[in-house]
């Protein structure tokens, strides 16, 4: 068997993953038989090196999710342009020298899922979350000339609070960003905590959250008119773009 061709995932909590399921199909439906995706659901970004020097078999890459975005970082020997900018990386390419390149293709995902639906006035948005994610859509956003502003339960100089967000920021904040991850399946009933009185079909909520795939966040802004969009779009575009990593 040719062992050289194994990936996993990176993450804490991670039994509901997609990337699992969505590689094992895919290795399956092309035939590539000696093609293997695990999951490495770690309590600390400490035992990362131990997956890599333990294994028998040789690891050709690694997709990393929740909460090790940035930890992932130092343990790495480069890192590629855009993933340095954001501080954020989610591939991980395994060279035959055995260096480690990290990349973000969260920024292809989103920017590819969210073009199609943007228009004029949305020119303004806010990221709900500050988490490692989060940096890729501003970093999408920034390319795109639309002015953001996060929104936290921490208030800092570049990040909103949720108790003062009203009818005039939401106004003049035509996109909202859930990157926090209120709503995921079985916490359906939650949404994270804005006055959702004031959207109107002006607006865009995007979801980065894919189960369920209506979240409540989702339902509130089709009651009101919004366009709506879930993250599952975007989960699969950059798991493609990892493949591509992975491949070149």
């Amino acid at each position: 068997m040719d062992s050289r061709f194994k990936f996993g995932l990176i993450g804490k909590n991670i039994s509901y993953s997609f990337s699992k399921k969505y590689f094992t199909d895919k290795f399956q439906k092309l035939g590539l038989n000696t093609y293997k995706y695990n999951n490495y659901d770690i309590p600390e970004i400490e035992e990362f090196p131990f997956i890599i020097y333990q294994q028998e078999e040789k690891f050709q890459g690694f997709s990393v999710t929740i909460p090790y975005k940035q930890s992932i970082i130092k343990y790495l020997d480069e890192v590629e342009e855009d993933a340095q900018k954001i501080g954020a990386v989610n591939t991980i390419k395994i060279t035959d020298d055995n260096r480690l390149i990290g990349y973000n293709t969260d920024v292809y995902g989103f920017e590819k899922s969210i073009e199609p639906l943007l228009q004029k006035h949305h020119n303004k948005a806010l990221i709900l979350g500050t988490g490692g994610v989060s940096k890729a859509i501003a970093y999408v956003l920034e390319k795109l000339k639309i002015n953001f502003k996060f929104v936290s339960r921490n208030i800092s100089e570049n990040s909103l609070g949720y108790p003062i967000l009203d009818q005039n920021i939401l106004n003049e904040y035509t996109v909202i960003i859930n990157c926090t991850p209120v709503g995921t399946y079985p916490d359906i009933d939650n949404s994270p905590n804005i006055p959702y009185e004031f959207i109107t079909d002006k607006h865009l909520l995007f979801d980065l959250i894919y189960n369920p795939s209506e979240t409540k966040f989702l339902q509130e802004g089709r009651k009101r008119g919004a366009i709506i969009k879930n993250g599952h779009e975007m989960l699969e575009l950059q798991a493609e773009k990892s493949w591509e990593i992975w491949n070149s």
